[in-house]
């Protein structure tokens, strides 16, 4: 079971990881100043009233095609919404992974969000 501890302490692993959290409860991280690889999840409770951080979960970017796959595949611990529908980052109900998954997951989003000249530098293509 991992905790929101062990989100931050693995993407900070990463090489040229900045986090960009924004207050408590709040998780985002950044690879080199670009793209960001992880962050808060803002859930919709009520159609008509703003998104709230929702800190048992947590976006990580990923492949659409394996977004899909692992959803499929265990939607107790993956799952979408409409306003990621499309878009190539899996939600991840972070006390429902392991530490090993997730670090897994936070590595392949971060080969997704390094620049390539960075990615060429560490030889990580």
């Amino acid at each position: 079971m991992a905790t929101p501890d062990d989100v931050r302490r693995l993407a900070l692993a990463l090489p040229h990881v900045l986090e960009t959290s924004r207050g408590a409860g709040d998780l985002g991280f950044e690879v080199a100043g670009g793209k960001g690889l992880a962050w808060g999840y803002l859930k919709r409770t009520h159609p008509k009233k703003p998104r709230l951080l929702d800190p048992d979960c947590i976006a990580i970017r990923c492949a659409i095609e394996r977004k899909e796959v692992l959803i499929e595949a265990a939607p107790d611990r993956f799952f979408d919404d409409d306003h990621y529908r499309g878009y190539p980052a899996i939600l991840v109900r972070i006390a429902a992974v392991d530490a090993e998954e997730l670090e897994r997951l936070l590595r392949e989003a971060w080969r997704l969000s390094a620049p390539r000249a960075l990615l060429k530098t560490l030889s990580l293509t």
